[in-house]
């Protein structure tokens, strides 16, 4: 299997790494900053090209978008022109302009996209979905989703990249949008959308880094939603609250909490020896 990576900054080489580990894959890498291309393509041991028609001419099987929002819909056009299956970093785009055409691409073309929502693949929201399929809260009625982070922590060079910038598609409401995405995923399509973002730019970006999301979903359950970029200690995590119960998640762990209401107690769904532990519930 032969993978192209279009971008080689921080995700493009956290994906090189993860690639290079799959036995019989061969990568390849592209990006417009030579140096940068230079120094990845030596540290890996692979094939750099700075003309992006030059990697597709090597007929990639697919291709992983690995750039700034504002330049996804191009590229993953291009990509589909040559006929290679495509893995888009999230979001899929900053704008509504050209996706349809893209996803029209995608599908008289016969090509996979997946867009990088990876939060849907965690053990932990996986076996949060199981308690939701099996009915053991029923009916949900309400859900919070929250996630903070001071992004300078990890990313010093937060305001020379993409994630600063408006125009490249930066701020929570973009870059920060497994929360939103994840809640789809558990309780079906949203009907009504409300927000609101912070005029206060604590890291100094020309966008938005702390926002509240309010969702209707179509089933009639609500949900709200905190993303900021300037909040310590990380927190990320849910709430669902239903007619039998509540199901609550907190990133890292790979179990989830239920409370039953018919039994008054907490249970522990993996994550944890001997599978499930009941506790007695808080008073």
């Amino acid at each position: 299997m032969k993978l192209l990576v279009i971008g080689c900054g921080s995700i493009g080489k956290r994906h090189i790494r993860n690639l290079l580990r799959i036995s019989g894959t061969v990568v390849l890498a592209h990006d417009a900053m030579p140096d940068r291309l230079r120094a990845v393509a030596s540290e890996y041991g692979l094939r750099g090209y700075t003309d992006l028609d030059a990697a597709l001419e090597e007929k990639p099987d697919g291709v992983l978008v690995c750039t700034p929002p504002s330049s996804h819909v191009p590229l993953a056009r291009r990509v589909l022109e040559a006929g290679a299956h495509l893995f888009i970093e999230k979001p899929l785009a900053d704008g509504f302009a050209g996706v349809d055409d893209l996803l029209e691409d995608a599908r008289s073309g016969g090509r996979c996209v997946l867009v990088g929502y990876n939060l849907r693949f965690h053990e932990g929201l996986r076996r949060l979905k199981r308690v939701l399929d099996e009915g053991r809260i029923g009916c949900v009625y309400a859900a919070r989703a929250e996630f903070s982070v001071h992004v300078p922590d990890y990313r010093p060079e937060f305001r020379e990249i993409y994630m600063a910038r408006r125009d490249q598609g930066g701020g929570v409401f973009l870059d920060h949008s497994h929360e939103l995405d994840y809640l789809r995923w558990l309780l079906g399509e949203v009907r009504r959308v409300g927000a609101v973002a912070s005029g206060l730019h604590p890291l100094g970006s020309d966008t938005e880094e702390i926002a509240e999301v309010t969702l209707q979903f179509e089933s009639g359950a609500i949900a709200g939603v905190h993303l900021d970029v300037v909040g310590r200690p990380y927190s990320r995590g849910c709430k669902l609250i239903g007619e039998r119960g509540t199901v609550v998640w907190t990133y890292p762990e790979k179990g989830v909490n239920v409370f039953s209401a018919e039994g008054k107690r907490w249970g522990r769904v993996g994550g944890g020896v001997g599978g499930e532990v009941l506790e007695d519930a808080p008073s």
